[in-house]
């Protein structure tokens, strides 16, 4: 069971007057991240929200946006009559005093600070719990989203590890004349430089089983198998989040083909290792996608 780390989210609530629509998006990231476009009398829950995002949704750059409309006869803003008085004398004396023309006077006091104000600086509770309802419903709506491009991914990962298993098991019809070949090439360059006559048999095999020691790569094969069953097993947890451990995973594999690689000293064995970190590559690129 795998999650993505992309998805939307989307929920609609009704508090008294009010209309609430929440929307949230979710992109890769290391880490939770979130960005917030919340209205003024929602900034106080600010904290209450990222918390309950980060518990839900745990990892990933997300943006939220809450709207609240007001419906009804119902005031959302209240005018400061008094401070607009203030200012308009303020105004008229220094216009007057300037010889300048007090034209648009209203438009310029609605916009001077505190004139203007939200009704209700903080949303009641009995509203702030419909909000929360929302978020949370939003919320899910995105893990359910990010649920099914998992299963998109799930299914393309598990390909791209039975294609390497399947390179792997290509390399063992190969391994006894890469040997050979090896031991050929050695004696032909000893043959080139050296007379027969000056040769210790014995010193010369022990250095060859020491040089064919050091180009084996039976623990490397080993070692990758072990790891692509594990990855196997990792996906298949019921935990959600798993993404760096599978990371970590992929990092492996890609540590024992390059061993193998390094060590294969055969054409046809590198072919097959291309192949190889060509599936890896690709697999990769998916695991930067999963929670």
């Amino acid at each position: 069971m795998l999650y993505s780390m992309t998805g939307f989210g989307r929920a609609e609530a009704r508090a008294n007057s009010k209309q609430v629509v929440v929307e949230i998006k979710s992109l890769n990231g290391k880490q939770f991240e979130m960005m917030t476009k919340l209205p003024p009398i929602l900034r106080a829950y600010e904290l209450d929200i990222r918390n309950m995002l980060n518990n839900i949704l745990m990892r990933g750059t997300i943006d939220l946006t809450v709207t609240i409309k007001q419906e009804g006869a119902s005031k959302p803003m209240t005018v400061n009559t008094e401070l607009a008085v203030f200012y308009y004398n303020s105004m008229r004396q220094i216009a007057e005093q300037l010889n300048i023309q007090q034209d648009n006077v209203l438009s310029t006091i609605m916009r001077m600070p505190e004139v203007v104000a939200a009704d209700q600086d903080m949303l009641p509770e009995e509203e702030w719990e419909v909000v929360k309802r929302a978020v949370e419903e939003a919320a899910r709506t995105l893990m359910a989203h990010r649920k099914h491009e998992g299963d998109a991914l799930h299914t393309d990962l598990q390909a791209r590890i039975r294609n390497i298993e399947a390179l792997l098991a290509k390399i063992i019809p190969h391994e006894a004349a890469r040997v050979e070949k090896i031991r050929t090439r050695i004696n032909q360059s000893m043959n080139e430089f050296v007379t027969k006559d000056k040769i210790d048999p014995n010193r010369f095999e022990q250095e060859m089983i020491y040089y064919l020691e050091r180009m084996d790569f039976s623990e490397e094969k080993t070692r990758l198998s072990q790891h692509c069953k594990y990855f196997y097993e990792m996906v298949a947890k019921e935990e959600v989040a798993k993404g760096k451990m599978l990371g970590f995973v992929i990092q492996e594999i890609g540590r024992e083909i390059n061993t193998l690689g390094a060590k294969a000293n055969d054409a046809a064995i590198q072919q097959l290792v291309i192949s190889m970190k060509d599936e890896l590559e690709k697999a990769k690129e998916q695991v930067l996608n999963i929670l």
